[in-house]
């Protein structure tokens, strides 16, 4: 088994396996309890119902952002409470990005933090969303508002979940992987038009990236914040479509915006600017936006966790692996 070591408030390791079901059976045998998080379409897709047992919960949730809300946060409590669960315990969260950021962070607050395993099963949620730490639910006033650092025991990365995506999931996926490449390693931009036949080589290079930074700057006080390169604009726009679009489908449009930035204040070249847009919209993804939007997305980004007092913070990059400010 193949492993990335992430160290943060503790060290754990991203495990490559065949088997995630092996690998929550592990889990199982080293906690008392496990409640598990999934959405209900994977409950039904993977007779995720069949785990269910004296020692282990499963409860769904609605797919995507609609579970990250304050009051389903208040319905997940009651479920903890309801099963027992205590600090031997442990929270497993199987399903995309939204479903890891959700059960991180009622691991983070039942009992001021019990352990937590993330099992992601979209390509955005492997390379990006599970890794890290970052957990939280989603505020009136904008996306992952109300969060916490608060790391995973273990992320367990089982391939064959991407088969079931459907193009415009695993596309929108990409859109983090190229993220990863023009921030850290130009190989990801290279293998990324043949992303189907390279998948596995393109999930470790952004994990490994992903890795490298948190370990460097776990709580984001700098060196972290080129992880959020094109996602200023980018939540925002997700923010303004009801969550309506892919989180990569915004970012995609995040980042062209972050890349013609960089090339206005002179840092970047109009090459790596059309470079983003081609890699971008050859995986049929967005890189575009209503103009006349400006003024609502200004306001939403006012309130991003980016922002300083009243000014708007941009990520930008200089050349491909190079940050600009």
């Amino acid at each position: 088994m193949k492993s990335i070591k992430v160290k943060a408030e503790h060290e754990y390791s991203v495990d490559f396996v065949t088997s995630w079901n092996q690998a929550f059976s592990d889990i199982t045998k080293t906690h008392d309890k496990v409640l598990v998080i999934t959405p209900s379409e994977l409950v039904s897709a993977f007779d995720l119902n069949a785990l269910n047992s004296a020692r282990v919960k499963v409860i769904e949730t609605p797919a995507g952002e609609a579970a990250k809300s304050p009051e389903y946060l208040l319905k997940l409590w009651q479920a903890c409470g309801d099963f027992g669960l205590t600090r031997s315990d442990a929270i497993v969260g199987i399903g995309g990005g939204s479903t890891t950021d959700l059960a991180g962070f009622v691991a983070a607050t039942w009992l001021r933090g019990v352990s937590w395993y993330a099992i992601p099963t979209s390509l955005a949620g492997m390379v990006d969303a599970a890794i890290g730490g970052k957990t939280g639910i989603n505020s009136a006033h904008g996306k992952n508002l109300i969060g916490s650092f608060f790391s995973p025991r273990s992320v367990i990365i089982d391939q064959t979940f991407l088969k079931t995506l459907s193009a415009r999931d695993f596309n929108a996926g990409m859109a983090e992987v190229i993220k990863a490449g023009f921030i850290d390693n130009s190989k990801i931009l290279e293998l990324a038009p043949r992303a189907v036949d390279n998948i596995s080589e393109l999930i470790w290079l952004s994990i490994d990236m992903k890795a490298r930074v948190v370990s460097q700057d776990f709580r984001e006080s700098k060196a972290r914040e080129i992880l959020n390169y094109g996602h200023t604009l980018g939540h925002a726009v997700e923010k303004l479509e009801d969550y309506k679009l892919r989180h990569g489908e915004a970012i995609s449009i995040g980042l062209v915006f972050a890349a013609e930035l960089s090339n206005v204040t002179g840092h970047l070249s109009q090459d790596i600017v059309n470079q983003h847009r081609e890699l971008l919209s050859n995986l049929d993804l967005p890189i575009a936006y209503e103009k006349s939007a400006l003024p609502k997305l200004l306001d939403l980004m006012a309130s991003d966790k980016k922002a300083r007092g009243n000014s708007i913070r941009f990520i930008g990059i200089s050349d491909i692996a190079n940050r600009s400010g």
